[in-house]
């Protein structure tokens, strides 16, 4: 019995560590890669589309492609939509 505890116990810190390191987050959640596209802290209102431009043109070209991708995502693009709108301007 002891022994099927462990290995049950063992099996759920594998798929919980695993998904942890899968690194779920969406690009669009990440304060860093977000903060230079809005004027204020809480990320709610966007930069105008110079300054816009500005940042994006900033951003490594991988971490542009994240994003974008995380754009086409309707469950996050929802809740990104102004975001996302002027980077797909952008990008693509």
């Amino acid at each position: 019995m002891n022994i099927k505890m462990l290995a049950m116990g063992a099996m759920a810190l594998a798929m919980m560590s695993g998904s942890a390191l899968a690194g779920d987050t969406s690009a669009l959640d990440d304060p860093a890669k977000m903060s230079p596209f809005f004027t204020d802290a809480g990320m709610k209102t966007l930069k105008a589309e110079k300054d816009f431009k500005t940042a994006w043109m900033a951003m490594k070209p991988d971490e542009q492609k994240a994003v974008l991708k995380d754009c086409g995502d309707t469950t996050l693009n929802k809740s990104h939509a102004d975001f996302c709108a002027m980077a797909k301007m952008m990008g693509g």
